[in-house]
């Protein structure tokens, strides 16, 4: 039986820096056609992340088998190396030589609003590999953001392979050509976008939220500390979640990635909709209480037990006794 999740999307190195004020404030009045705005970073970090390897990792903490798509820069051999490390399948991830692992420049202010950079680097000059050995243990993929060509090659892929696959734009939106975008939608099997970014495919589809959700099996819309919205059954049915809460909110970078990565593993396990992404909420809630997307460890009790308190319900994991430790080194 197919057990392997497909995940495609940036590997890349992330540098988070923090503003210890309002970037709201500060734009507030401005003139934007002549806007030159600083901030003060005091806080500033440097991690491995990229949307395909956030999601890939915590997968492998769920006890899933990720299978990653990706490229990586002649910098980027001690990243692959942590990767193999953790178990996880890198085989089809090119590493390029003459370029630069992709890098994002995240900026976070007080109210967890967030400004970001992001340079593709050998992501930009990446190919599609050859998975046709792969394809019959591949159960689902994920399509999440990256170089535009190869998303939509992936798109392509999944379409001829008749794979199931949860559709991620990210910021890539505004990228597609209305085709691509329409096809995309079309032929996912789930849609997962924050709130920024379902207003960004609604303006480009022309269509509201509610019209977006009648043509794709599900629609997940995250809000960040308020919780998610789902709409399942070509949306049939609607419900709006509240957030899992952490014990702090550190940084909130990565904790989307978490929650497709808790998603993927409830709809690859055989659980309703609701369940898995309630479950993606939960893993998300313990991205946010630290620096970085990488978590090093992660208790399934824990998770558990955050999910009943926020929803008042067990998740459908086996006892501790019936399970391997998925719980990370």
């Amino acid at each position: 039986m197919a057990s392997k999740i497909l995940i495609t999307g940036s590997i890349a190195f992330d540098l988070l820096l923090h503003c210890e004020t309002s970037f709201a404030d500060a734009l507030q009045g401005s003139a934007l056609e002549e806007l030159s705005v600083s901030f003060v970073a005091p806080h500033f970090e440097r991690h491995h992340g990229g949307t395909g390897a956030n999601i890939a990792w915590t997968l492998k903490l769920l006890g899933d088998e990720p299978l990653i798509v990706g490229t990586v820069g002649e910098d980027g051999g001690s990243y692959l190396a942590l990767l193999k490390e953790r178990g996880i399948d890198v085989e089809h991830v090119a590493q390029l030589s003459g370029k630069v692992t992709a890098t994002a420049i995240v900026s976070t202010d007080d109210h967890e609003r967030q400004i970001a950079f992001y340079h593709p680097g050998a992501d930009a000059a990446g190919s599609w590999p050859d998975l046709a050995g792969e394809r019959e243990d591949i159960a689902w993929a994920v399509i999440s953001a990256r170089d535009i060509r190869l998303m939509v090659e992936a798109i392509a892929w999944c379409e001829a392979q008749k794979l199931p696959f949860l559709f991620d734009p990210g910021q890539q939106v505004m990228s597609f050509s209305d085709a691509e975008l329409k096809r995309a939608v079309k032929s996912a099997s789930g849609i997962v976008v924050n709130a920024f970014e379902i207003s960004l495919l609604s303006e480009r589809l022309r269509q509201s939220e509610e019209d977006i959700a009648k043509t794709v099996p599900f629609l997940i819309i995250t809000h960040g500390e308020k919780g998610f919205a789902l709409f399942w059954e070509r949306g049939a049915q609607t419900k709006f979640f509240p957030a899992c809460r952490a014990e702090q909110v550190v940084n909130p970078t990565g904790a989307g990635d978490a929650f497709r990565s808790g998603l993927l593993h409830g709809i690859v396990s055989g659980w309703e909709l609701p369940q898995a992404a309630m479950l993606g909420a939960s893993v998300a809630s313990f991205v946010v209480e630290q620096r970085g997307t990488l978590l090093n460890r992660l208790d399934l009790d824990a998770v558990q037990e955050r999910a009943q308190v926020a929803y008042g319900k067990l998740l459908r994991w086996p006892a501790r006794s019936e399970r391997s430790d998925r719980s990370g080194g």
